[in-house]
């Protein structure tokens, strides 16, 4: 049985060596795959690798696959990612989150 469509998919992840996989589907077709607004479809499965370069740095490698938006498989980012000891992560605000009501919240 399928699972109900999300709006990030449903994510199993493993081990290839020394890189770890991440492969997502089971996606609902209500978004874009970036601010370019490139479609996709219910059909869409993103392929993440990710895998250490050195001490500190981080590679990924993602790979849209959707057979009834595109005629094939296309890589379309790598990201780099840089280790920053002693930094405080901060909270993603989505651009149309960030109106009174969502950053003081319910009071």
């Amino acid at each position: 049985m399928d699972p109900n469509p999300t709006w990030f998919g449903y994510s199993i992840g493993k081990w290839e060596g020394d890189t770890f996989v991440a492969e997502t589907a089971g996606f609902n077709d209500q978004t874009w795959l970036d601010n370019g607004g490139h479609p996709h479809t219910d059909a869409l499965r993103i392929t993440e690798r990710f895998r250490r370069r050195n001490f500190g740095s981080m590679e990924m490698d993602v790979t849209i696959d959707d057979p009834k938006a595109y005629p094939k498989p296309w890589k379309a980012a790598t990201v780099r990612f840089e280790l920053l000891p002693d930094t405080e992560l901060i909270e993603h605000l989505c651009e149309n989150e960030k109106d009174v009501p969502h950053l003081v919240g319910n009071r």
